[in-house]
């Protein structure tokens, strides 16, 4: 259930009960939501973490294994899931530097994108999203047009940096020539 996508860099995906995507105009391919485990120099970070009952031992296992502090953050402040949990289950802290971890502000409400400098990865919420064709698509809930013009030059620093690999929360992530996808989900 949890894929390794580079050394130290696991994702995982499964339903979330309040989401719907096809309420939200997005398709049933998206019914699954990812959450992201990161193994930094520092600290075990956990990203939107979503945990159904059946992956809490392996998670254990992954703790007791890294023995660093557990750190959990969140890209938008909805995307609380199993935030809570974690860090009462593993004596965590929510939010916070960790080093080679860098936010990016979406300009979406408190929204963030987050650089992990080893595996060259960025992971989003819902500033951008898998378009489940191989490449990425720009948020689909924007609340205007320049609104989403806000987020797209806001994330535009992003391609200045060597990205290999995108995890959004929706939709498949993309696990090589990151860039290029991200370039192509933000050209105007």
């Amino acid at each position: 259930m949890i894929e390794e996508i580079r050394p130290g860099l696991k994702r995982w995906a499964g339903p979330h009960p309040e989401f719907d995507p096809v309420g939200d105009d997005i398709g049933e391919s998206y019914t699954d939501v990812a959450s992201t485990l990161f193994h930094a120099d520092d600290a075990l970070v956990f990203i939107d973490p979503l945990i159904p009952a059946e992956l809490w031992p392996e998670l254990d296992d992954e703790v007791k294994a890294s023995g660093k502090p557990v750190v959990v953050l969140t890209t938008i402040y909805f995307h609380e899931r199993s935030r809570d949990d974690v860090a009462r289950r593993y004596g965590g802290r929510l939010g916070g530097d960790v080093a080679g971890v860098r936010p990016f502000s979406a300009e979406r409400a408190d929204e963030v994108a987050y650089w992990l400098e080893a595996p060259r990865a960025v992971v989003f919420g819902d500033a951008v999203l898998g378009d489940n064709a191989g490449g990425l698509r720009i948020t689909p809930w924007a609340r205007s047009a320049e609104g989403l013009e806000q987020t797209r030059q806001a994330l535009l620093p992003l391609l200045e940096l060597p990205v290999e690999v995108v995890l959004p929360a929706h939709g498949d992530a993309v696990l090589s020539n990151g860039r290029e996808a991200l370039a192509r989900a933000l050209e105007p």
